[in-house]
């Protein structure tokens, strides 16, 4: 207990900063709390000093205002905590030795702040009314009849049932039949892709990676210290013979086969075969990104390249297929998965328990039951009417507006387009119209990486409300016509 003993004929201390409880609401509402917390500040950031008699528990509470138990309270506490000392028949006393350290928190760096909220913002997706209902309803069921897995760890590849529910998917829409124990549950592309590197890379590897191509990918690639090889991209998809040239025993192509990032194309047969040869002859791995292949607008769903890889001499595939729920659904729902050959099942398995153990097997078992139940595929269709309808709306209203300054390429599926600039204009054209209009998506030349050609923008239509992308279409169109009109004025003169 501290003591207040002035049996020694001791005047009373003095504080040199006087204490202000209210600077002090992260301790909360409690007198004791706020009291130890203005204590506890002072005496680590040296306005207390070692050694330091701290007032009588009367003293100190008229001076704040306290009830003098609130202050009798803080002083246990800070004798607890080794900041205080009590020295019997004298009082009080900061402690002699004292720990280093700052008596606030440091601030935090100022990160620039989430992009995603204006028009053509990439990876946005439209809140259904509807199946917010149905999903709102699976979970509650989930919540009031819990399974009993939600109350122990689970297995890392995720839920048996979401496994299962994925694996028909699959099999209906992309033409890939796997077996549910080859599926990994994570949480989302960029894990996915995480566990690729980890799993499958060494520093130093090279890695095929499409130019232009999918910026976020290239990160992920980097961060592990992955040799990138740019393999050019053309109305074919990705050139394997290119590949082939440049780095013939790369570890790893990352493809994003039936509608790359951001050209919109789709790879032809006879490219999707040459890929394929030259992974199972140089032992190499293929990740194919299927990102919003279920939104497709014309013609039957095309299969997956995971869908027409077989076993090779070695006995198995190459091809490791990379899906998620953020444009299906929505971003924040973080589920996506990975389907896997079998011999990589293991080793995918024990790296993805490491890196963040299992799923979450709530928001599983609401998913596995809105597949099964036929109101994801619902969901689908209706999403696959509404993007359709953005997208024209987009490709009508900037082509208008740009008055045949943008080249604007529709897709036949997918959630963006692309508009093209011509070729002769100045390197900060594209980001000085896209600053003008006041919109978001990238930039043609920002998903490069040899620099080059014609520049434009890659334009989300998902997520955003048609008023909205009619407006930003119209000034993106508005401002790469006036810059255009601008830039052939000063070539006259």
């Amino acid at each position: 207990m501290p003591t207040t003993s002035k049996t020694l004929g001791a005047p009373a201390a003095a504080l040199d900063i006087p204490l202000d409880i209210a600077l002090a609401p992260e301790a909360g509402d409690s007198q004791p709390s706020r009291v130890h917390a203005a204590l506890r500040a002072a005496i680590l950031g040296g306005r207390l000093p070692a050694g330091l008699r701290l007032p009588s528990s009367r003293a100190l509470a008229t001076q704040l205002g306290v009830r003098r138990n609130a202050v009798v309270t803080a002083y246990e506490h800070l004798l607890s905590d080794g900041l205080a000392e009590a020295r019997t028949g004298s009082g009080t006393f900061v402690a002699a030795e004292l720990p280093r350290g700052p008596a606030l928190p440091a601030p935090a760096p100022t990160l620039p702040p989430p992009t995603g909220s204006k028009p053509f913002a990439l990876g946005r997706t439209h809140a259904d009314a509807l199946l917010l209902r149905q999903f709102s309803r699976l979970l509650r069921h989930h919540l009031t009849e819990p399974d009993p897995a939600h109350f122990g760890y689970g297995d890392p590849r995720g839920s048996e049932a979401l496994r299962a529910a994925i694996a028909r998917h699959l099999a209906a829409t992309r033409g890939i039949v796997c077996d549910p124990g080859c599926i990994i549950v994570t949480s989302g592309m960029q894990q996915a892709l995480r566990l690729c590197t980890e799993v499958l890379l060494q520093p130093g590897d090279q890695a095929w990676m499409e130019d232009p191509g999918y910026p976020a990918a290239r990160r992920i690639l980097q961060s592990r210290g992955t040799t990138l090889i740019p393999v050019p991209v053309d109305a074919a998809g990705l050139d394997a013979a290119a590949g082939r040239a440049l780095a013939p025993a790369a570890r790893l192509a990352y493809v994003t086969p039936s509608h790359q990032f951001p050209t919109g194309v789709t790879m032809s047969m006879a490219r999707r075969i040459a890929l394929l040869d030259w992974a199972h002859e140089a032992g190499a791995w293929v990740v194919e990104d299927d990102y919003d292949s279920e939104f497709r607008f014309a013609g039957p769903p095309l299969t997956a390249l995971a869908g027409i890889d077989g076993p090779g001499l070695d006995g198995q595939g190459r091809v490791i297929y990379i899906g998620t729920f953020s444009k299906t659904l929505f971003p924040g729902l973080r589920i996506g998965y990975v389907v896997l050959p079998p011999a990589l099942v293991t080793p995918f398995a024990a790296a993805r328990a490491v890196m963040d153990r299992f799923p979450p097997s709530l928001l599983e078992g609401a998913l596995a039951e809105l597949m099964t139940s036929g109101a994801f595929a619902a969901h689908l269709r209706r999403m696959r009417s509404r993007y359709r309808t953005a997208r024209d709306l987009v490709a009508e209203a900037v082509t208008r507006a740009a008055k045949g300054c943008l080249t604007v390429t529709v897709p036949d599926q997918g959630l963006h387009l692309v508009a093209t600039l011509p070729a002769d204009l100045p390197p900060t054209a594209a980001s000085d119209i896209r600053a003008a209009a006041g919109t978001e998506g990238w930039l043609l030349s920002e998903t490069r990486l040899i620099p080059g050609g014609a520049d434009g923008f890659v334009l989300g239509y998902s997520g955003h409300s048609p008023a909205a992308l009619k407006q930003a279409a119209a000034r993106l169109g508005a401002a790469a016509e006036a810059y255009c009109r601008r830039h052939a004025a000063a070539l006259v003169k």
